[in-house]
């Protein structure tokens, strides 16, 4: 056998199928687009299902690739030598091509040419066939005369050799193992048995039938193949290891965390698992914030995954003694490794480690209380003769602390216990029903289900609105409340679907059209929004002014132009503002949602912290450049590839169609957008922003206005300006300087107030050093004054201290029925016992307060006056309890 380093495998694997007539597809993001139902792309045939299903690929039929994936079903596994939950596909794909003789051929090629297998160590397993499909004679065939010996060639049953989903295209699949010189582990030992005398290292599936509902079988139209290998795992097979953490991928890191740690690799199990979940969960970290999707921890979905992720890894980090600097110095060996083969990663190095340094130290904040937490619910637990931990615990550990359910369910393992995951789960979901039951929703109508989703396929609406806002159309189909009608009389409010149509229905950020509807004898229909729902339909919701309106009628529809204009304009501001965001803060800033309506534009991005003024300035400034620079804005339509080679950013996550559109403000800025622009950038008029601020981590949002809009703003505010100004009896050129004079003035008062209130604190305590008792050989002074803040207590407290020596002071006030309460303590009455923190803990309570503080000074505060004297009384035989 071949040894290879990751990289050399990984360019050998696609430059063998490449000889072999393939193309390389690339690879996609490792967060699925939801099409699959998974959150993340979890094998390298799943982003291909499509064309697997009969789609035509744009680079061809022969394919291959290298993709990361990600896996978190058996999350707690990792921690042995072979799991993972990130990992890297080596397939190759024929796509109605090339059958069973080539793919035969092509893997037996692959193993003994590439990878220096010798045949006699080879055996195969194909499909043995069952009731609903035969045999796999010709897989064995094939199998046979590319190489592989007769004997070494085994029938499984479908459980091992049958590849397919509830229904669509499946078949059989087919095995190779290496085989070692060990004898048989007893008669049936082959393929399959666990006695490790036979080793996986491939497997081609055969694409040949379609499973239909009924589960009936049927040979497919277009046969396709489909090979898959791990690379991690043959790497380390090649290489004669039996740990994939001691492949070239992993060794520096191990190597690093036992150079910090101090603790060998495989010296102790339970140290040796903490390093591997250290060193996988870190690493699957790193390729999530560097995807193309930018992914960030969160409460939910992908997020979430990738927080359990960051916080297991801390815990195992703390376990071996690491801190924060040291996980990142893991995470950079990481992104080390992998830049070179995922471009993303590559260029995103400040963002993924800002964005994990961000995580950790989110949850290093409250992991140590959170623990302390974890073992009083354990002791309680355990105290109660209790094995399972209850929901409501995991729950409080969860919401105030940040622990994963899992992470609790993983320390209590480790403590022999378990925990009540249903009773966590109803605590999670009396929480989200309050937070449900706290909001207020406005009535809409749904976009994916509801009155529309009877209608037959063929209703459709086609949209001309992105040339014209008038036309004639006829009504398809009409709905009031929850049910179809066939007419809406005058008076009566409903939905009315056209097959034409120039309103545009909110989507992609953009808020639909307004506007109004004709029909025949003066009928008018006031649509106040349109909306698309079931099927792409749109929908004109609003209300009849005039008439009626029955289905089949035909009308004329005319949006209301002003309405769209400055839609328009703030939607190809937005459009400006995202390149110009770009330009100011880095290519890193990516689009996480947006709208628009005619009265302003909101965007939200991905940034790590808050804007400064001059960042706002500077990105403001660049997208009037642009407005009044004329670009002309241009939209062709063309395929989802031909606009990915143009440089047109998209949005992630977003599902395209085959053909979409592609908007050019001049060479400055592309982008894939479905909405509604300008003709020029000119149209716009002027930009303002009018508020910057964080909405989430890691997304900033910024909100503003554009147009006629401005201007209106500005009038607002010259308005205000001048009515501040009449106020001050000054005018808006003299305002400032009134300011800074009114300013200047207040100043001078609060300092003369701040002299009279200490000249009227001294007075009030009098010559309080005369009243000093001796406690155990220490002066103590303990006073109640009258309407004196804690600034100035603190000042009294200094200057008796100052004049007493060795001391302890109490000074407590009652300022409109507060207490404020200072104590101090001379550093050598600290060294005979005194603790100012300590004393203040113990009189507290008995003003309805609570506080602490140094050794030499503390403060707190309470609520029950009444109580002062008995505090100061108490202050003295504390203070003689802790005099030495």
């Amino acid at each position: 056998m071949k040894q290879f380093t990751a990289s050399e495998l990984r360019k050998a694997w696609k430059q063998f199928y490449i000889d072999r007539g393939h193309v390389d597809c690339g690879a996609v993001s490792l967060v699925s687009d939801g099409s699959t139902g998974v959150m993340f792309n979890v094998a390298g045939m799943q982003p291909l299902m499509p064309y697997l299903l009969g789609k035509k690929h744009p680079m061809g039929t022969r394919l291959c690739n290298v993709q990361g994936c990600v896996r978190t079903n058996d999350i707690d596994s990792v921690g042995d030598k072979s799991h993972g939950t990130f990992f890297e596909m080596m397939g190759s794909w024929s796509l109605g091509d090339y059958f069973k003789k080539e793919r035969c051929q092509w893997s037996f090629e692959l193993l003994t040419q590439l990878f220096g297998f010798d045949a006699d160590h080879l055996a195969a397993t194909v499909f043995a066939g069952d009731e609903n499909a035969p045999r796999d004679e010709e897989g064995a065939k094939y199998r046979i005369e590319s190489g592989f010996k007769p004997e070494n060639i085994y029938y499984l049953p479908a459980e091992d050799n049958w590849w397919g989903l509830e229904y669509g295209p499946c078949g059989p699949d087919s095995e190779m193992f290496y085989v070692k010189d060990v004898p048989d582990c007893g008669p049936n030992c082959g393929p399959g048995c666990h006695c490790g005398k036979y080793t996986e290292i491939g497997n081609d599936v055969f694409m040949q039938y379609e499973k239909h509902h009924d589960g009936h079988l049927t040979p497919l139209a277009q046969k396709n193949v489909d090979t898959g290998w791990g690379l991690e795992r043959i790497l380390a097979f090649l290489n004669g290891v039996d740990d994939v953490y001691k492949i070239d991928l992993h060794a520096p890191v191990i190597a690093y965390i036992e150079k910090e740690s101090g603790i060998k690799y495989d010296s102790d199990e339970k140290t040796t698992r903490s390093m591997r979940i250290l060193a996988d969960h870190t690493r699957t970290a790193v390729m999530l914030i560097g995807d193309e999707a930018k992914l960030l921890p969160s409460n939910t979905g992908a997020g979430y995954i990738l927080r359990r992720l960051i916080r297991r890894a801390v815990r195992h980090a703390r376990a071996l003694g690491l801190n924060k600097d040291q996980i990142l110095g893991v995470a950079k060996i990481y992104i080390d490794e992998y830049s070179e083969s995922y471009e993303h990663l590559a260029n995103n190095v400040k963002f993924v480690l800002t964005e994990l340094e961000r995580e950790i130290v989110r949850f290093e904040s409250t992991l140590e209380n959170g623990m302390k937490e974890f073992k009083k619910i354990l002791d309680k637990t355990t105290s109660e003769g209790k094995k399972e931990i209850s929901g409501k615990d995991a729950f409080f550990l969860y919401d105030t602390y940040g622990f994963p359910v899992e992470l609790t369910i993983e320390l209590a393992q480790e403590e022999g216990l378990s925990v009540d995951e249903e009773g966590f789960k109803a605590s999670m979901e009396e929480q989200k029903q309050k937070a449900r039951d706290n909001q207020n929703f406005s009535a809409n109508l749904s976009t994916g289900t509801g009155v529309f989703d009877s209608l037959d396929e063929s209703v459709e609406t086609q949209f001309l609105g992105y040339s014209c806002l008038e036309c004639d159309g006829k009504i398809a189909a009409i709905a009031a409340g929850d049910s179809l009608v066939s007419e809406l009389t005058e008076g009566q409010e409903g939905s009315i679907i056209t097959d034409k149509t120039t309103f545009y229905g909110t989507m992609g950020g953009q808020v639909g059209d307004i506007g109004e509807i004709f029909g025949k004898d003066g009928a008018k229909f006031e649509v106040v929004e349109t909306i698309k729902v079931a099927g792409g339909r749109t929908a004109h919701v609003g209300k009849v002014v005039a008439g009626s309106f029955k289905t089949s009628d035909e009308v004329s529809l005319k949006v209301d132009a002003v309405n769209r204009a400055k839609t328009c304009s703030n939607h190809s501001a937005t459009h400006l503002l995202q390149k110009a965001l770009q330009i100011v803060l880095g290519d890193g800033v990516e689009q996480a949602g947006s709208y628009q309506d005619p009265d302003k534009t909101r965007f939200d991005f991905s940034y790590h912290q808050a804007m400064t003024a001059d960042e706002i300035k500077k990105v403001e400034d660049i997208v009037n450049a642009k407005i009044y620079e004329g670009l002309s804005v241009v939209t062709k339509e063309m395929s989802l590839e031909e606009a990915k080679k143009t440089g047109a950013m998209a949005l992630f996550g977003e599902k395209y169609g085959e053909s979409v559109r592609v908007v050019n403000m001049g060479d400055w800025s592309i982008e894939l957008c479905g909405g509604t622009h300008v003709s020029n950038t000119r149209e716009i008029g002027q930009f303002k922003i009018l508020s910057e601020s964080g909405v989430a981590a890691g997304v900033r949002r910024i909100e503003a206005i554009t147009g006629s809009n401005v201007i209106e703003y500005y009038k607002e505010l010259e308005r205000n300006t001048k009515d501040a100004a009449a106020l001050l009896k000054a005018t808006p050129e003299t305002l400032a300087d009134h300011i800074k004079k009114l300013q200047d003035e207040l100043k001078a008062l609060k300092s003369e107030n701040e002299s009279l209130k200490s000249s009227a604190a001294k007075d009030a305590l009098g010559n309080a050093a005369d009243d000093a008792v001796d406690v155990k050989g220490v002066k103590f002074v303990a006073k109640s004054l009258k309407d004196v803040d804690m600034n100035s207590l603190r000042e009294l407290g200094d200057s008796l201290k100052e004049n007493l020596g060795d001391c302890v002071v109490v000074l407590m006030s009652d300022n409109d029925g507060k207490v404020s309460i200072m104590t101090m303590a001379s550093d050598s009455a600290v060294k005979k016992g005194a603790h100012a923190g300590n004393l203040v803990k113990e009189i507290a309570p008995m003003v309805g307060g609570g506080g602490g503080g140094r050794p030499n000074m503390a403060q707190a505060g309470g609520k029950n006056p009444a109580g002062i004297e008995d505090a100061l009384k108490k202050a003295a035989e504390v203070l003689a309890g802790q005099i030495q």
